[in-house]
């Protein structure tokens, strides 16, 4: 369903018409392994955004991540990420408060899941909150550039739990078209909403 013109500038994409941007897929997630979408990344949208609410994983501490498959694709495994990734952090008790790279959720060609959930608690009120773009995937010259940002609130569960502020970006070194993502934590199983619109 397209976005009026007032919700588009709200996310971003101001100056837009209506039928500019549009919500492909909205799907609540419950003990869910991964999530798949399998449908709607085309030619049509050269830039579509992602949002993630109230992820909450089932394992204390784990990452959320995502891979791609190129057309024909079925693993998610085969798609060449370079990525970097830093992170602001700030304490409950004000006792810790950084901003600091972390070479650990880089890849430099691999095809493994890219991190950009960072430390997520699984208690009750725990979660993580985001957006990722991952722009022109239907490409078949270029390789496909995304950035991410999430806010997590992190396993401490204390007074020095910590909101975890963590900016990835990176590219998808495949010049195939792209047409398929997948959502998963690092360990275990998730709730939480995904949502994906196209934008013209």
């Amino acid at each position: 369903m397209p976005l009026g013109a007032f919700k588009a500038a709200l996310m971003g994409t101001a100056g837009v018409s209506t039928e500019d941007v549009v919500l492909l897929h909205d799907t609540d997630y419950s003990d869910a392994a991964s999530a798949s979408i399998t449908s709607g990344i085309t030619s049509t949208y050269g830039e579509y955004i992602f949002r993630f609410y109230n992820i909450n994983p089932a394992t204390d501490g784990a990452h959320f991540t995502f891979q791609v498959n190129a057309t024909d694709g079925a693993d998610y495994n085969d798609s060449a990420i370079t990525s970097t990734f830093f992170v602001a952090y700030h304490s409950e008790d004000a006792a810790q408060a950084a901003i600091s790279y972390d070479g650990s959720k880089d890849q430099a060609q691999g095809t493994a899941f890219q991190g950009f959930g960072y430390n997520i608690g699984n208690g009750a009120d725990e979660s993580m909150a985001g957006e990722m773009h991952l722009f022109n995937p239907a490409s078949t010259t270029y390789v496909k550039h995304f950035i991410c940002r999430a806010i997590s609130y992190d396993e401490g569960n204390t007074t020095a739990g910590r909101a975890w502020d963590g900016f990835t970006a990176g590219y998808i070194n495949d010049t195939t078209a792209i047409d398929d993502i997948q959502f998963k934590m690092s360990s275990g199983n998730f709730d939480g909403t995904i949502k994906m619109w196209g934008v013209k």
